[in-house]
């Protein structure tokens, strides 16, 4: 798929540049929800979503995307409510009032759709289609009305950065300080449920949780400074969909909203392996970096000890001695080899070691001049 045939392909393009503009919105946003640990918040407005869409539908019998967009909008918001005040008012606990919530509005919306499909008209076509996305059906318009919820909340999130950035890290000093805490509790909730309700052509309401998580997992992993965080959170969700979107028309019968799914959960994974803070193959190299310290101080504290035996402090000593010391902290063949390499330690003979004047200096650094390990 070379460059010409995205800007000259009308369905490619539009595709991928929806997917783009949605990933950069959700991950965008989805980065506050990570950072105060609701991302199942909007795993439970998504679901919530579903009912909506069935609604506006009865209530207005069109399908235009405002009209359903509205419908998600509402109901999603609705559910965030429910779960707002369900832990304020009683006793249970946040993640059983999302789970209730999620549970409960999509069973509605599944028996709501169920029931619309079993109508004599053929109006109500399509409706399924917002459970898992549609994405080729995007068109121009759809971009609009994209663009027109997506880049406000952009724009709001900037307008109520410091706020938000309280918010996320520390609401009791936010509320010390006299923030309207509740309020920007609301509004972080909506422009969440702003991000959602543009997706649901794209990736339907059962994968777009992974919108709002995924870009943002991937970019705690790179950064401890939010403004990059986020910045790179949007960045991952408009490349993963834009590339899923490319993807997808390269390969036949490939349904676009998964594999845009699937191309951001592998960028996911790409940073927990390879990001240089977070990565869990540059820790492993840490840990096997540290390891290796320790084996070569552990011999090199060995031959130390037993110079303090000898006048000579560059006596020599047989490496089968210093095998036995140094059984359970490492190999010593190969720690001497590394000493040697370093300067620290020298052959004598062929089955001899001693310390060198720098390796004298250093473990006496290390261990002190008087006393060798026990």
């Amino acid at each position: 798929m070379d460059l010409l045939s995205f800007f000259s392909d009308y369905t490619l393009r539009t595709v991928a540049l929806g997917a783009a503009l949605l990933g950069a919105v959700s991950g965008s946003l989805g980065t506050f929800a990570l950072l105060r640990r609701q991302a199942l918040l909007g795993d439970a407005m998504s679901h919530a979503a579903l009912p909506g869409i069935a609604l506006a539908f009865l209530v207005t019998g069109s399908k235009a995307p405002l009209v359903i967009l509205v419908g998600a909008g509402l109901a999603g918001w609705l559910g965030a409510w429910f779960v707002i005040k369900v832990t304020g008012l009683t006793r249970v606990k946040e993640d059983s009032a999302l789970g209730l919530v999620l549970s409960v509005f999509f069973g509605v919306g599944l028996v709501l759709l169920t029931w619309i499909q079993r109508r004599p008209d053929a109006s109500q076509a399509g409706l399924d289609s917002y459970l898992f996305g549609q994405a080729a059906t995007l068109v121009q318009k759809d971009l609009v009305a994209m663009a027109v919820l997506g880049v406000p909340a952009l724009l709001l999130m900037l307008l109520f950065w410091k706020e938000l950035k309280l918010l996320s890290f520390d609401p009791e000093f936010a509320f010390s300080l006299g923030y309207p805490v509740r309020r920007l509790d609301l509004l972080l909730t909506t422009l969440l449920v702003v991000a959602i309700v543009i997706g649901l052509q794209t990736v339907g309401v059962v994968l777009m949780s992974a919108m709002l998580v995924a870009p943002a997992a991937a970019a705690r992993q790179w950064t401890d400074r939010l403004g990059v965080m986020v910045l790179l959170a949007a960045l991952f969700g408009a490349a993963g969909g834009m590339g899923g979107a490319v993807l997808s028309s390269s390969v036949r019968r490939l349904p676009t909203g998964p594999t845009i799914v699937l191309f951001i959960s592998a960028l996911v994974l790409v940073s927990l392996l390879f990001a240089p803070n977070r990565g869990l193959l540059w820790a492993w190299f840490r840990r096997l970096r540290s390891r290796r310290r320790l084996e070569l101080r552990a011999v090199l504290e060995d031959l130390h000890a037993l110079s303090l035996q000898h006048e000579d402090p560059y006596h020599s000593h047989r490496t089968a001695v210093l095998r036995a010391m140094s059984e359970g902290h490492g190999g010593a063949d190969r720690s001497l080899a590394e000493l040697e390499s370093q300067g620290l330690a020298r052959r004598v003979g062929a089955d001899r070691w001693a310390l060198t004047p720098a390796g004298a200096e250093e473990a006496a650094r290390w261990f002190g001049g008087g006393e060798g390990r026990a």
